[in-house]
């Protein structure tokens, strides 16, 4: 499962609301989080995006950079982010770099007994053509060749179909 959220601003994610919610779970979150297993929770700044954001899949692939090979990487797949999406099939293509917002351990943390896990960075690319994202996964954003082009070994990716998705105005 990949769930994705878009905030106006990072600092959301340190708010006192935000924090008040994490630190009161709802009695449904805190039946299902002792479930939740391996969770990878990055809280991401935008670094490089390009299309939409929303499409019928999307493809993501948590890396992070080797050492010394930042800038390599960065350079390559903002380059990949400028042209996936005017490939057919394809919306859209984000970079993402996680940075943890300055904040304590919350109720619904520990209720998930322990710390989450986080993505260095993540690219996200979205599309309404299934095949378009595979053949992506398969070629330009396969392990191997993320490597040879600056990741860290063992780059890792997923595909998924949206399953819902919401603006402010539904949730208000």
């Amino acid at each position: 499962m990949f769930v994705m959220y878009e905030l106006e601003s990072h600092l959301t994610l340190s708010s006192p609301d935000y924090l008040a919610r994490l630190n009161a779970p709802t009695a449904w979150s805190t039946r299902l989080m002792p479930h939740h297993r391996n969770m990878v929770r990055s809280q991401c700044h935008v670094l490089e995006s390009r299309g939409g954001g929303i499409a019928r899949h999307a493809l993501t692939v948590r890396l992070a950079p080797a050492p010394g090979r930042d800038a390599e990487l960065r350079s390559r797949l903002a380059g990949l982010v400028r042209t996936l999406p005017e490939r057919p099939g394809l919306t859209g293509a984000h970079l993402l770099q996680h940075q943890t917002p300055a904040i304590a351990t919350t109720t619904e943390q520990m209720i998930r007994r322990g710390a989450d896990q986080a993505a260095d960075w993540v690219f996200v690319v979205c599309g309404y053509d299934l095949d378009a994202l595979a053949q992506v996964a398969s070629s330009e954003l396969s392990a191997h060749r993320l490597e040879g082009e600056g990741a860290a070994h063992e780059p890792i990716s997923g595909l998924y179909g949206i399953a819902y998705s919401a603006t402010p105005a539904d949730v208000t």
